[in-house]
C-alpha cells in the first residue's frame, strides 16, 4: 500500500500489520515502513528483504528490491492510504511475523 507521510509529504510504500479484524473496526492500522535500502534486512531479523525478481516479490506490487522495516512500525489513519498496490503471499507474511517478533522481542 501506499501512504502520504503527512500534509505535503511524500508517497511512500508501507506494509499493513495490523488484523484484517481492527482494520474493519478501527480508523486507524498499523503499518511497517517499505525502504529501497536493503543492506541491513540481510543481518537484521527485524527487517525482510522484498525481492522483486521472485514470484513471492513481484506479488508485493513493489518497482524495485526493498525491505520491510518491523523495527519501525507506525499508527496512521486508514484514510491517508492512497491505494493497495500489492499483496504479500502468506509464506512472506510468516516471515513478516518472525520480524515482528524480533522487532518486539517477542519468543
Amino acid at each position: 500500500m501506499k501512504f502520504s507521510s503527512g500534509p505535503g509529504g511524500k508517497v511512500r510504500p508501507a506494509l499493513v500489520v495490523q488484523s484484517d479484524h481492527n482494520n474493519q473496526r478501527l480508523q486507524d492500522t498499523i503499518i511497517a515502513l517499505i525502504t529501497r535500502t536493503t543492506h541491513r534486512a540481510q543481518i537484521e531479523a527485524p527487517q525482510l528483504l522484498i525481492d522483486i525478481t521472485t514470484p513471492e516479490g513481484k506479488a508485493s506490487g513493489l518497482l524495485q528490491t526493498s525491505a520491510a522495516k518491523c523495527e519501525h512500525l507506525e499508527t496512521i489513519l486508514q484514510a491517508d492510504i492512497q491505494r493497495t498496490i500489492g499483496h504479500l503471499p502468506p509464506s512472506l507474511m510468516q516471515k513478516i511475523d518472525a520480524c515482528l517478533r524480533a522487532a518486539l522481542g517477542l519468543p
